[in-house]
């Protein structure tokens, strides 16, 4: 489990990036527009760095819903690999199962075995 006080944070980063996606976009689009004069995208570009920093979408950082673990986690699930994986062994996933190599390497082992002629 992640400390709750970098899972907190990340929702704050969350809660300003909605508050201030709209006015965000706006500034970014009078600054990429060419046509208009230097002064008054230059007034824009002061407007867009006194916004909060947090407020930008690249500060959020993508983490498990269930640990909050910040490494691995895949996005269509919003769930980390280590928690992907207890979920599918308890078979709390439909259609995913955890995949069993014991078979595998038992029937390797007696084939070497039979190769080496010990059996």
């Amino acid at each position: 489990m992640a400390k709750l006080s970098s899972i907190n944070k990340n929702n704050r980063r969350i809660k300003l990036s909605d508050k201030f996606y709209k006015k965000r976009n706006e500034l970014k689009k009078i600054i990429m527009n060419k046509k208009l004069p230097l002064d008054e995208r230059f007034k824009a570009q002061l407007k867009l760095s006194k916004l909060p920093k947090n407020s930008a979408k690249i500060r959020i950082r993508n983490r498990c819903e269930i640990t909050g673990r910040p490494h691995g986690v895949y996005r269509k699930l919003k769930i980390s690999r280590i928690a992907l994986r207890e979920l599918a062994s308890k078979g709390r996933i439909p259609g995913m199962t955890k995949s069993s190599w014991w078979l595998l390497k038992e029937n390797n082992i007696w084939h070497l075995l039979t190769r080496l002629e010990i059996c």
